[in-house]
């Protein structure tokens, strides 16, 4: 089973432009509202027709501005999710998994292919009902019965979980893993979470702007994220653009201090990141340890988090601004510190105002050119 996809689209000023090839794997396209992601799985379903490019799915030119080709969505048998579920709400959850069926195929097996995806996700007891009577953990168990009824040769799922509680949603994504584990082909999965992106696929694209700024497996984007967009993505509070001031030195213009990296930068740096939870308080002065005061904390279950405001800020630095004021460039001037409540004693949590040292450890520093 394979996916090839290599295409551009312009909507208005927004402009589209994707490569990428995928195997027998899940394959996630992972970044904000907006980027592209949700279009690009509209491409590949024939929802959307791109400008131009090829759309390839095992062996099955969908898509080919160049040869002149553009498979209907009927033809292309694959299989979308949206986050709307998009059940027929005059249909029972019966004929909503039969509506994805060859109609083709004989009745009896039609009914046995419907039977065994109603089981299969356990709707078997609802059969009779229609999706308003469903609560919304259902109604998604009928979509992903249908989806698996059509027999389709590959799985799209467009942030299948948004509409869901966090219990509900943590129930419902082990029924995803056994579908995926089922599924002998190419599942496409868009999110905008990193942990999700995590939890189902086996590599992982980012997508920023409408393009891929790169694409590894999930446990690569945490440790070695090579894009600023990575660096976001991946959960880290702190990235910045920065510039090389020397081959181990860089200067971020947003806190104004320079950060030693202790290990060579490369030429054309654009931005580094370092995790909220690998800051460490310092009890005295030295290497990349820094005045700060706290502005801001808020707590939660298991951790307190603190922006911090750098007290010797270098020239060059770019100017504050009030808290009331363009918010976002207020908090890109503060370093972001988490602190683990269930491991660090309570006297060492920073408090609203606190005066400290904080070091940022230069082994725990992403650096990248993109």
């Amino acid at each position: 089973m394979s996916l090839e996809v290599d295409i551009r689209k312009r909507y208005g000023s927004f402009q589209l432009d994707v490569a990428f090839q995928a195997g027998d794997e899940t394959f996630g396209l992972l970044g904000a509202s907006g980027c592209g992601k949700s279009l690009t799985m509209r491409c590949i379903a024939g929802i959307d027709t791109p400008d131009e490019g090829r759309i390839v799915v095992n062996g099955t030119t969908f898509f080919d501005s160049a040869q002149g080709i553009n498979l209907s969505p009927q033809k292309r048998k694959t299989a979308l999710l949206f986050q709307s579920y998009m059940l027929f709400p005059n249909l029972t959850v019966e004929q909503n998994v039969a509506a994805g069926v060859d109609r083709s195929l004989p009745p009896e097996e039609r009914a046995r292919i419907v039977e065994a995806e109603l089981v299969r996700f356990d709707v078997i007891a609802f059969a009779k009902r229609y999706p308003s009577q469903l609560s919304g953990g259902q109604q998604q168990r009928v979509a992903l019965a249908r989806m698996l009824a059509a027999r389709p040769g590959i799985l799209m799922l467009d942030e299948p979980f948004s509409a869901l509680d966090a219990h509900l949603k943590t129930l419902l994504e082990q029924s995803l893993v056994g579908l995926f584990d089922s599924f002998d082909g190419t599942i496409i999965y868009v999110s905008h979470d990193i942990d999700e992106a995590l939890h189902f696929c086996d590599r992982i694209a980012v997508v920023e702007a409408g393009h891929i700024m790169e694409i590894d497996a999930g446990r690569e984007l945490i440790d070695d994220p090579k894009s600023l967009a990575g660096i976001k993505l991946s959960g880290c509070k702190n990235a910045l653009s920065c510039e090389r001031v020397s081959p181990t030195r860089l200067f971020c213009p947003s806190w104004g201090i320079e950060i030693d990296a202790m290990r060579p930068i490369p030429s054309d740096i654009k931005a580094f990141g370092v995790r909220a939870f690998r800051l460490e308080r310092a009890s005295e002065p030295g290497p990349n340890v820094y005045r700060v005061r706290v502005d801001r904390v808020s707590d939660s279950r298991y951790d307190r988090s603190a922006l911090l405001r750098f007290l010797d800020r270098e020239e060059g630095a770019q100017e504050l601004v009030g808290e009331n004021q363009e918010e976002m460039r207020y908090l890109h001037q503060r370093l972001f510190w988490r602190v683990d409540t269930l491991k660090e004693p309570r006297d060492s949590w920073p408090e609203l105002g606190e005066e400290l040292l904080i070091r940022i450890p230069p082994e725990s520093l992403y650096l990248v050119s993109r």
